[in-house]
């Protein structure tokens, strides 16, 4: 039974890592911070320790007779500064990876992020192999991303054992940080006013975790893993969500333009968010991927598609009941006069041109 550390096991993605290596008799240590939120790990026989992965030392205590390492502690928090985002990302994933090399650890399975691979050109998925160019957007978590992947592979040349997989956009039940399944409860909550034209692949966090643990078992050193489903643009999403849920989708779409114009002149209001510009922009992109290589290699599957929403939206009904808003209810008139003048708009235009 091999000694397990897991990173990040707070976490949507950690959380559901470390109930299936219990499920598969491992010895699991975990990492925790003082002010981590447990909720997650309630009923699972993990040894716990103090340590935060910008604490070399505590990491390096943490590892002392490890065999294997998940590292899945990291943030895909776009309000964060960029030196934030790089620190816990980059410097993080560099100081528990080298440690990990430094005590011979027999394997590390990396959670990178598809945000490393960059969107897809428009029309298109990515694989891989897709050549890194989205730098050009300055959005500090997919540079962030791309950096730690960077490491990760410096440290493989070094002799690390490592495997790195790239989970799309999770969903599923258990998020107490309210990471990525954050957009559904803005959804339920009708918290999202305008949207732009985008795409996104949506993956369940269960099927991830399954990947975590076939990508420690066959996969290859040095390799990368796009763990992702269902490739969906926002309209049909929000649809879906908004058929499953009973709530009305939004129902201003605007150009990306506009929509940016809007975001960089909000920024001058007292109390908006400063990373609206940054979200609007990565919404934007087109984050389509194609899973063929973690199917084929690992021998990976998916669940169905709308699985992952049905209990998302389930498990934000059953912990925030009165603060969403209820099934039947619709968008503000005002946004559904809006969105209507702007598909007709849209329309007159097209037929004009």
């Amino acid at each position: 039974m091999p000694r397990i550390l897991l990173t990040g096991a707070t976490g949507l993605i950690g959380s559901h890592i470390a109930r299936l290596l219990a499920e598969r008799g491992d010895d699991i240590r975990v990492t925790v911070r003082a002010s981590s939120n447990l909720e997650a790990l309630v009923g699972l026989d993990v040894e716990k320790v103090r340590a935060d992965i910008l604490d070399r030392p505590a990491i390096r205590r943490a590892l002392r007779g490890v065999e294997r390492v998940f590292h899945a502690a990291g943030t895909a928090n776009l309000a964060l500064s960029r030196a934030r985002t790089f620190a816990i990302n980059v410097e993080g994933t560099r100081i528990v990876l080298e440690e990990a090399l430094r005590a011979r650890v027999d394997r590390v399975v990396y959670t990178s992020s598809v945000a490393a691979i960059g969107p897809a050109p428009r029309g298109s998925t990515a694989d891989e192999t897709q050549f890194w160019d989205a730098g050009r957007y300055a959005i500090p978590y997919l540079d962030a991303s791309h950096e730690a992947e960077v490491e990760v592979l410096r440290l493989v040349a070094r002799g690390l054992p490592a495997v790195i997989v790239n989970p799309a956009h999770v969903l599923g039940p258990g998020d107490p940080g309210r990471s990525s399944t954050v957009l559904v409860r803005r959804f339920l909550r009708r918290e999202i006013p305008v949207y732009v034209d985008g795409t996104l692949n949506i993956v369940a966090v269960e099927d991830v975790a399954r990947g975590h643990l076939l990508a420690d078992e066959i996969g290859g050193v040095g390799e990368r893993y796009i763990l992702g489903n269902r490739n969906f643009t926002l309209d049909r999403l929000f649809a879906d969500l908004g058929r499953l849920s009973g709530v009305e989708p939004p129902a201003l779409k605007l150009p990306a333009t506009a929509a940016f114009a809007l975001a960089n002149a909000a920024t001058w209001i007292p109390g908006a968010p400063a990373s609206a510009s940054s979200e609007l922009r990565a919404a934007s992109l087109c984050w389509a991927f194609r899973n063929t290589k973690a199917k084929r290699e690992l021998g990976w599957s998916t669940s169905p598609h709308e699985d992952c929403l049905e209990a998302t939206i389930a498990w934000y009904r059953e912990r925030d009941g009165d603060r969403l808003a209820p099934p039947g209810a619709r968008q503000p008139l005002a946004l559904r006069l809006a969105g209507g003048a702007v598909r007709q708009a849209g329309a007159l235009a097209a037929r004009v041109t």
